[in-house]
C-alpha cells in the first residue's frame, strides 16, 4: 500500500514538471507543502488542473484568468496560499 502511494506521488511529481520555471516552482512547491492536506476530491481537481496546457495553467495560477469550475478554483487558491507561505 505504501509502495503504491509512493509510486502515485512520483507520477504526480513528474506531471508537475513543466516547460516553464514558474510552473515548476509553483506546482512542485505545492506538492511538497500542500498536496498532502488535500481531500480526495481536491486531489482529483489538482490532477485535472495538471491537464491544462502550460500557458493557460500559468494564467490561472497567477490570477490573470479565473478557473470556471469551483473545485478547480478552490485548489488554485490553495496553490497560491502555499506559494505565499
Amino acid at each position: 500500500m505504501a509502495a503504491d502511494r509512493g509510486e502515485e506521488r512520483r507520477r504526480i511529481a513528474w506531471r508537475c514538471r513543466r516547460g516553464m520555471l514558474e510552473l515548476d516552482l509553483l506546482l512542485q512547491g505545492f506538492l511538497r507543502r500542500g498536496y498532502d492536506d488535500l481531500t480526495a476530491e481536491e486531489r482529483e481537481s489538482f490532477l485535472t488542473l495538471l491537464e491544462f496546457p502550460d500557458n493557460p495553467l500559468l494564467e490561472v495560477l497567477m490570477g490573470r484568468q479565473e478557473a470556471v469550475e469551483p473545485e478547480i478554483a478552490r485548489v488554485v487558491r490553495k496553490i497560491r496560499s502555499a506559494a505565499a507561505a
